[in-house]
């Protein structure tokens, strides 16, 4: 990770200020970063160590002579979006500082602004030799990180991926998602493909159906304006929701690196099927700050998809999502089929379930069934538990976006999401939506709307809690 320059486009955001240069420090710290510059560009009068004052309140046990590096070596400048010329200065202080600090021309583009401005931001960049088209073998790098969400809908997102692709080659591009740094979600694909008691059983052979719920318990936050364009469908379940169904549902790739992983995720959504659905929005919702009165955007939903392929055909996949529910949690739960009947008399026994929770607690859980102890022929359900904060201890989300730049800057392209990926992921939502599923409401603190029921009983299956 030597000789970057680091290019944050919309530095003086909340994104930057939060997340991204509290990661930056945090790299620094430990001695991750070195010989680098971070130089931020945005529309706002402001200055690098305004930015920097604002960012110190999200940074725990602040090491004084750390910080100070940090402040020495970032830089600001002005910037509007739209304007080419405001881009040919820009380069011409990256230029410039990169020959104070020695640097190689490395350079990491973080676009931490909003899907509209992707565009013309890769646009200009491109065209005032800030960021240059290179090939995978130039001996230095340029690589630009585009923030989700990726688009409103396929149309848009099949706009922006044919806008950046005149500007760069595929291997520069990283559309992330924060959410595949998650130790524990990286962890998926290898407990799965490493460990010989599971492979042989992801199948329909074996598996009866796959829950995965993302349930929050915050609304809106003071993101009303954001979320009323997009809503759970669009905000949630397009990227984080889809990203796992594929890294549950993926063939095994050639390697757990990179493309590899990338063009597995992307065959199987691919082959993904809408069943069914409904979608809620919580009593209040209307009434949130720069949320339209008459809004009908969704703040709750529910989908029974399929993926349709022969590994997974007749299992069902069904996506739970929601705002200001009852308790916060990112869970996967996989069904296994019971066995049939023909050792014990208590029938049918419990099904396995395998449990994979990324919030609050990162756990792997193996449901196993055993015999109730000086009792002849009871069966109880018995709990094979891995605790990946226990013993690795817990991490944050600024650890979540310290792994994404070191990912980036290595080259390491299993953290981006490959653009037929994003495609296809839209289809689906643009499916959903053309359903026009009932909106139903829901109070706020509970587990969604009580027609959730009715979904229940009409596919035979219940939420795992």
């Amino acid at each position: 990770m030597n000789n970057s320059t680091i290019i944050i486009f919309g530095m003086s955001g909340d994104l930057a200020r939060r997340q991204i240069l509290p990661a930056l420090y945090h790299l620094l710290r430990d001695q991750k970063l070195k010989n680098f510059v971070i130089i931020g560009a945005a529309i706002d009068d402001t200055t690098a160590e305004e930015i920097l004052t604002d960012t110190r309140q999200f940074v725990d046990n602040v090491d004084e002579d750390v910080w100070q590096e940090l402040v020495k070596r970032t830089y600001y400048q002005k910037l509007n979006f739209l304007y080419k010329e405001d881009y040919v200065a820009l380069c011409e202080r990256v230029e410039q500082l990169e020959k104070e600090y020695n640097l190689s021309g490395n350079r990491l583009f973080y676009l931490a602004a909003a899907a509209h401005h992707f565009c013309p931001i890769t646009h200009h960049s491109a065209q005032s030799g800030l960021a240059q088209k290179l090939a995978e073998d130039a001996s230095t790098w340029h690589r630009i990180v585009y923030e989700k969400p990726f688009g409103h809908d396929l149309a848009s997102a099949h706009e922006v991926n044919a806008c950046i692709a005149k500007w760069l080659n595929e291997d520069q591009i990283y559309r992330i998602d924060h959410f595949l740094t998650k130790e524990i979600v990286s962890n998926i694909s290898l407990i799965r493909f490493t460990n010989s008691v599971f492979e042989p059983l992801w199948n329909n052979r074996y598996i009866d159906h796959v829950q995965i719920v993302l349930g929050e318990q915050v609304c809106m936050e003071g993101r009303g304006a954001y979320y009323d364009a997009y809503g759970a469908l669009r905000d949630v379940v397009q990227n984080h929701m889809l990203e796992l169904l594929a890294l549950i549902a993926m063939e095994p790739p050639e390697k757990l690196t990179g493309d590899f992983i990338r063009k597995e995720r992307a065959k199987v959504l691919e082959h993904v099927a809408v069943v069914d659905g409904m979608l809620g929005q919580y009593h209040g919702y209307t009434k949130e700050k720069d949320v339209k009165p008459d809004s009908k955007t969704d703040t709750f939903a529910v989908l029974y998809l399929t993926v349709d392929n022969h590994r997974w055909s007749g299992v069902p996949f069904y996506l739970k999502t929601g705002k200001c529910l009852d308790k916060k949690e990112t869970v996967i739960h996989i069904k296994f089929k019971q066995v049939d009947c023909l050792l014990v008399r208590n029938c049918p026994t419990p099904s396995n379930w395998l449990t994979i929770k990324v919030t609050p607690d990162a756990t792997f859980s193996l449901q196993l069934n055993a015999k109730k102890p000086d009792v002849s022929d009871e069966i109880v359900s018995v709990a094979m538990e891995f605790c990946h904060s226990c013993v690795f201890g817990p991490r944050t989300s600024a650890e979540a976006y310290e792994t994404l730049l070191e990912e980036v800057m290595r080259g390491e392209q299993s953290v981006s999401v490959r653009f037929d990926e994003i495609e296809s992921a839209w289809r689906i939502i643009d499916t959903v939506r053309a359903k026009d599923y009932p909106l139903y409401t829901y109070e706020v603190g509970t587990s969604g709307p009580k027609e959730i029921e009715r979904f229940e009983k009409k596919h035979g299956m219940r939420w795992r809690s």
